[in-house]
């Protein structure tokens, strides 16, 4: 396999149910940060242990995909490519190979199945794959864990169908989470978002994990004080927020009531940026609802403007302020998820966390950065707000710092340096 040399949008897929695919010869240039984050997770790691992610070939899921193969497991996916592309899994499988050859290590297998995470057939027939004989009945599988990625996830679609988000979500959810459960595979790291923590981002209140609890949780504040915090959450703006919310309340009460089930719940701030190689980026297939893929759009010329929704909210320059994480720090945190479950170093089988930063930058801040650094103007349009939108959203990152020993290294030029040399090395800067 040669390198990819652009980044297709357009390019045909054929169903590819299963697809495997071999590391690809490649040369000796280095495309990686020499930074030593995975040796470590490298010793540690079986090498039969394999990894499904359900959603894998989409912004998060590929930059996921990539850093668990560089963390040597083998890596299973999901995805019905709805809003993603096949070219996504050669890229992937290109920079992973390209990674273990200049560090000598063995490339991981990378597996697509082709179809909807919600297709019961098709998942039993692929689960029965990783099944291992059990002398005791008690069900057993290769598959160490799970990440599902697999949700819909604009805020305004969401008003406008609620019942298309309800039905994907959290149907969509406990269907799959109950054959998970039939196949003995009882580690899952859900894909969780801020928006559960609704109008409570604009109230002061710092944004921590305990402001949405689904059980009932003796924390201590800042000064030291333990209190009771009941269960619950308040001001959720819109459907998908609820969706998110509701599927965080019923993985609880799963791990609740089945000890043997450990579950991540990860709740996302706003991430950007792409792979520091330029060849994976965020390219959906429908009309992107986050900021930074609008940006591009104005850059390379499909759009005329970039739009602004409100221009009054209570922030510094009245633009929307949102705490933007890097996707491959993202990514990695899934890994320390990950790790942390496997090991049996949570406090709970059911446990929480913010990945964020845990500083704002406004809509105009990040407009400024990408003029900066891709030495382009970016026309504006400022607009109304949209339903369903807050202010201001920003994490208090503590407890994963503490409890996962993650925290984010890029910035957010890092992430604007990257979507330019993303654009560069796709040719859609010309």
């Amino acid at each position: 396999m040669e390198t990819p040399d652009r980044y297709d949008s357009n390019s045909p897929f054929e169903s590819c149910s299963p697809l495997s695919l071999d590391s690809p010869a490649t040369d000796g240039s280095d495309l990686f940060d020499n930074d030593g984050y995975f040796e470590e997770l490298q010793s540690d790691s079986p090498a039969d242990r394999y990894i499904l992610v359900t959603g894998g070939l989409g912004f998060i899921g590929s930059h996921t995909t990539l850093e668990l193969l560089k963390a040597n497991y083998n890596v299973l996916i999901i995805d019905n490519l709805s809003n993603s592309f096949l070219s996504v899994l050669e890229r992937i499988n290109f920079l992973a190979s390209k990674y273990h050859e200049q560090r000598g290590t063995k490339m991981p297998s990378l597996r697509l199945h082709s179809h909807n995470f919600r297709d019961q057939l098709a998942l039993r027939q692929f689960l029965k794959e990783y099944r291992i004989p059990s002398e005791t009945g008690r069900p057993m599988s290769r598959i160490a864990g799970v990440i599902h990625f697999a949700a819909y996830k604009a805020i305004e679609e969401s008003i406008r169908e609620p019942l298309k988000y309800y039905a994907n979500n959290v149907s969509g959810l406990i269907d799959f989470a109950a054959t998970l459960g039939e196949f003995g595979i009882k580690t899952f790291i859900f894909s969780s978002s801020a928006t559960v923590y609704g109008t409570l981002a604009t109230s002061g209140l710092p944004l921590r994990e305990e402001l949405c609890v689904h059980r009932e949780q003796i924390v201590r504040d800042d000064d030291g004080v333990e209190k009771i915090v009941q269960p619950g959450c308040t001001g959720i703006t819109n459907p998908y927020g609820r969706t998110k919310w509701m599927c965080e309340t019923i993985l609880a009460d799963l791990a609740a009531s089945d000890p043997e089930w450990t579950i991540v719940n990860l709740r996302y701030f706003n991430p950007i940026g792409c792979d520091s190689s330029g060849l994976l980026g965020e390219d959906p297939k429908q009309v992107p609802t986050n900021l930074l893929p609008a940006v591009v759009k104005v850059i390379i010329g499909q759009y005329q403007e970039l739009q602004i929704f409100g221009t009054d909210w209570e922030t510094e320059d009245g633009t929307a302020v949102r705490d933007f994480i890097h996707v491959t720090d993202l990514a990695r945190g899934h890994i320390a998820a990950l790790n942390a479950a496997n090991d049996g170093k949570l406090r709970d089988n059911f446990r929480a966390f913010n990945l964020g930063a845990g500083r704002g930058h406004s809509v105009m801040e990040v407009v400024n950065a990408m003029e900066e650094v891709s030495s382009k103007h970016i026309p504006v349009r400022t607009t109304g707000r949209r339903p369903g939108d807050i202010g201001s959203c920003v994490a208090v990152a503590t407890r994963s710092h503490e409890e996962l020993h993650w925290r984010t290294e890029k910035t957010l030029k890092d992430a604007c340096l990257d979507i330019c040399h993303f654009l560069d090395v796709s040719g859609l800067s010309s």
